[in-house]
Formats: C-alpha cells, sequence, structure tokens
C-alpha cells in the first residue's frame, strides 16, 4: 500500500474542522512536499517528522512523499499535525497497520526523538472528535484537557513508538480515567465589606438577571472589592458553559483553567489596548471580552480607558460575540460577558466635598470620557457612597450581612425561574418577548411615561428598565412586575451626566 488517510483537526478560532492528511509514496528521486495551504509552521514538520522516525527505528521511505492536508481551503498552522503526518508515512509504508486508522484522531507535536509534545487549540478538536464518534489520540500532557469531554475516549501517548505499538494491538494505550468534578467556592464573601447595603442589593440584581452594572463614588469607598465579588454570587456554570469557557482559554493559549467550573474574573488594565480587549493578530486570538465569556468582565477606573477601547464593547455588549477579521483569516469569538465597571465622578474623585480640587470643564471632560450610547447599555448604575464613621469603627459592621452561598441561592433560582419561563436569562430578552412577560397596567405606564421623560430614557433604556424590573419580580417569585419592582429599577437608572444615543 502506498496511500494512506489520516484524521487530525484544524484550528480555526474554536472550531476545529476536520483535517484529512493523505499521504502518498511514490517513485523518483526521494522528496517530501506538504500541500493543502500549509504555514511555514507546518512545512517544518518535514524535518521533525524525519528525525522522529528514525530516532524511532522505523524506516523512512527513501521515495517521493506527497502530504495533502485536505480541504485544501483551510488554513493550517502550528505543529499539531506532526503524528498525523508520522503515522502516515508509516501506514503508507506498510510499517504500521491501516486497517483500524479509520476510528482514530491523532493531534500532537512530535520532537525529534520521537516524543510526543503537546499542542494548544486541544478542547475544541476534542469536542468535534466526540461528535464524530472517533477516538482522539495526543500527548499525555494534552489527556486532562481533553478528557473534559465526557463522550469522548483519550488514549494519551508519550512515544511515537507507543502508537505503533496500539496499532499493531500489543500494547494496548489505556483510556485517560477522568476525574471528578470539584468546585471550589470563592474565599471572597461580600459581608466583608462594611455597609454598602444599596450596592450589595444592586449586585444580587445585577447576578439574577445578567445585567451590567456601574459603581461610581469616591475613592476607597469598595466600589473594587464589590466587583471583585460578583462571580461568587453567580450560579456555577454548567458542563456546556464550561466547556465553551475552557474552549476559549484552550485556543488562547491559556492552558487549562484552574477551576474550570467557576465563572471567569477578567480584569485588564486601563492601559490596554483595543486589539487586547477585543482579540487579534495575525492569525486572529481572542481577547479579554471573550475570555470573559459566561463571567464578568470588570472595568476599574472606567474613564481611564481610551475612548476608542471603550467604543468596541458596544457591539459585543448587544449581541455576545465578536468578529475579528484580518486579511488572512475572519474568527468569530463568543463574547457574553457581564460587564462590571467601577469609575470616580471626578479626576480627584471627591466631588460634591470640600476636597474636591475639580474645575467644572476637567469634571465634565472626565465624564465625557464615557459615550452616550455606552453608557446608556449599563443596565445598573449605583452610587457607592463614603461610609459613615460609626459604621468604620463598629466592630459588628464585619459580621453582618449574608454569605455568598445565601445570595448565589436565590439567584440560581430566579434564573431556574427565568430558564423555565423563557428559556433564557433577563438581560437576552427582545422587546417583543418583554411584552409578554412585563405587561403595564394604568398605574405603571404612567409612571414609565413620567420616567421616560424625567430620565430621557431612550428606547433601550426603556426596555433594560423592563428587564430589571423583572429580575426583582423573579428574586421575590413574583408572576409579573408590580409597581414597586419598575420603581426600584428606575432607582438604577444613572444620577449622574445622563447620555443617550444609538
Amino acid at each position: 500500500m502506498s496511500l494512506a488517510v489520516i484524521k487530525s483537526r484544524a484550528k480555526l478560532g474554536i472550531e476545529a474542522p476536520i483535517v484529512s492528511v493523505e499521504v502518498h509514496l511514490s517513485n523518483g528521486l526521494p522528496a517530501f512536499n506538504i500541500v493543502g495551504l500549509p504555514e511555514a509552521s507546518v512545512k517544518e514538520s518535514k524535518d521533525r517528522v524525519r528525525s522522529a522516525i528514525i530516532n524511532s527505528h522505523f524506516e523512512f521511505p527513501a521515495r517521493r512523499i506527497t502530504v495533502n492536508l485536505a480541504p485544501a481551503d483551510i488554513p493550517k498552522q502550528g505543529s499539531r499535525f506532526d503524528l498525523a503526518i508520522a503515522i502516515g508515512i508509516l501506514a503508507a509504508s506498510e510499517q504500521v497497520p491501516s486497517d483500524r486508522l479509520n476510528d482514530y484522531e491523532f493531534i500532537g507535536e512530535l520532537a525529534l526523538t520521537g516524543d510526543i509534545r503537546p499542542v494548544d487549540a486541544v478542547l475544541p478538536s476534542a469536542q468535534q472528535c466526540a461528535e464524530s464518534n472517533n477516538q482522539l489520540i495526543i500527548s499525555e500532557e494534552n489527556a486532562l484537557e481533553a478528557s473534559l469531554v465526557e463522550s469522548l475516549s483519550v488514549l494519551p501517548a508519550n512515544h511515537l513508538l507507543e502508537v505503533s505499538a496500539h496499532l499493531h494491538q500489543r500494547e494496548p494505550l489505556q483510556l485517560w480515567q477522568r476525574e471528578d468534578r470539584v468546585t471550589n467556592q470563592s474565599t471572597l464573601q461580600l459581608n466583608d465589606i462594611i455597609g454598602q447595603q444599596h450596592a450589595k442589593r444592586a449586585m444580587e440584581v445585577a447576578a439574577a438577571g445578567g445585567h451590567h452594572l456601574l459603581f461610581y463614588g469616591p475613592p476607597g469607598t469598595g466600589k473594587t472589592m464589590l466587583a471583585s465579588r460578583l462571580s461568587g454570587i453567580l450560579p456555577p456554570l454548567s458542563n456546556q458553559e464550561a466547556l465553551e469557557v475552557a474552549s476559549i482559554h484552550s485556543v488562547a493559549g491559556k492552558g487549562l483553567r484552574q477551576d474550570i467550573w467557576v465563572r471567569p474574573f477578567r480584569s485588564p488594565h486601563h492601559t490596554a489596548s483595543a486589539a487586547a480587549l477585543v482579540g487579534g493578530g495575525g492569525i486572529p486570538k481572542p481577547g479579554e471580552i471573550s475570555l470573559a465569556h459566561h463571567g464578568v468582565l470588570f472595568l476599574d477606573e472606567l474613564p481611564e480607558f481610551s475612548r476608542n477601547v471603550l467604543e468596541v464593547l458596544r457591539e459585543p455588549l448587544e449581541s455576545g460575540q465578536i468578529m475579528i477579521s484580518r486579511v488572512n483569516a475572519q474568527t468569530l469569538y463568543p463574547a457574553k460577558f457581564q460587564l462590571i465597571a467601577a469609575m470616580n465622578p471626578c479626576p480627584c474623585g471627591y466631588l460634591g466635598s470640600s476636597r474636591c480640587v475639580c474645575g467644572i470643564d476637567q469634571i465634565t471632560r472626565y465624564q465625557h470620557k464615557i459615550s452616550g450610547p455606552l453608557l446608556d447599555r449599563i443596565d445598573l448604575q449605583v452610587q457607592v457612597s463614603a461610609i459613615t464613621n460609626e459604621q468604620l469603627l463598629s466592630q459588628e459592621s464585619t459580621a453582618k450581612g449574608e454569605t455568598n452561598q445565601k445570595i448565589q441561592s436565590r439567584v440560581c433560582t430566579a434564573r431556574h425561574i427565568q430558564i423555565e419561563r423563557q428559556g433564557k436569562i433577563n438581560t437576552d430578552l427582545s422587546s417583543q418577548e418583554l411584552q409578554q412577560v412585563c405587561p403595564l397596567n394604568k398605574e405603571q405606564k404612567s409612571l414609565m411615561n413620567l420616567a421616560i421623560d424625567q430620565f430621557s430614557l431612550s428606547t433601550r433604556g426603556f426596555y433594560r428598565v423592563l428587564k430589571v424590573a423583572r429580575s426583582l419580580a423573579d428574586l421575590e417569585k413574583s408572576s409579573y412586575p408590580e409597581l414597586y419592582h419598575y420603581q426600584e429599577a428606575l432607582s438604577y437608572r444613572p444620577t449622574m451626566d445622563r447620555r443617550t444615543g444609538d
């Protein structure tokens, strides 16, 4: 047999399309060619594969070797095809049996010694391998990540000789033994924060409905501490959500998260560029907003971010995804995150007190760094005031308040109600769906009519108030929002500078 076909997987964002590694041996002068839109890193496989085969005591065919990576329209990069190419050459030269190759997919980099090294973006490949009902042969260092896909048979190997022995049925590779799911509880408790009951209430509402949240107030009032505790009251990730998050981190080259069942919390510095936030590069990689998928994106000192950096958030805040377009590739990454931001009311932070040294122009420029359309997309905007001396000096203040577990229980119940009722959480409701779950009676219409004028609510702002009211009702297990729910929802609209737009 001079032809062998081996299955592997390419890396294309969080997708992993199947690649047929076709190896043909023909007569003629010895040559080794790889075709099928390979990048330079793939072409380098020739030298690694040749040395790995020879140093594993196989015979490297002194023939014309042609390797085709099909389909040719999918870009191939990296060293992930090394193992598949090597097995293809051995199968085509009849050094390993070819009758069982259709049952497996091969992913891994080869060392010159024949050792199998790990590669990135294994999890998306593992997911789609399972859908194809194939077994996956990979490096042992990638096995833990791939084993997150419960329906997949993962066969880890350390050396090319081990793979050969398995195909010869002499020494079968052992299935990877999965570990039990363990979820670590956050050690950051909301009741560690003195006072700020209004802000804590807003966090619970935000967590219940998946709403975006902005804290503003003077320095040292606990805005950052509050934000860092939001992920601790959110529901744990489901299996599917955990796989999606882990896939993004895998593609980004971040490896396996320490606790994949805990929602991610990303906090980029205000000097971060737009590319760092949304993703980019010649081969587009996910940015902070995608790494925060199904979790929390925290932007501290919000006005200190560049204006163009903040504006790129507008689309993913609405759509829950980001399209990164480059000359060589166009990649769609999920970016369904919950935004929580913190800011001071003015450059010095002490607006409204005798300590403020800012002029009116300084305050205006500072607040206008956040555009109206972006501000309009943030559902809850909460003022965090300085705590009183009595609260600060009280020894009992830190012991007051509910634990994360108790708040999380209510949040989980509210989200369960939402999923049962409409199949999604409240922040994802359309205007048509809101009319069904938030019918306004005469008294409520009168209140909202007054609020539209008083708060200068845009159409988007109006519907976001309804979503918050719906979440408030769900926390109380009410069938429909009552008047006081709408009143509380309106209390979370901005009281600082309000600017709206498209």
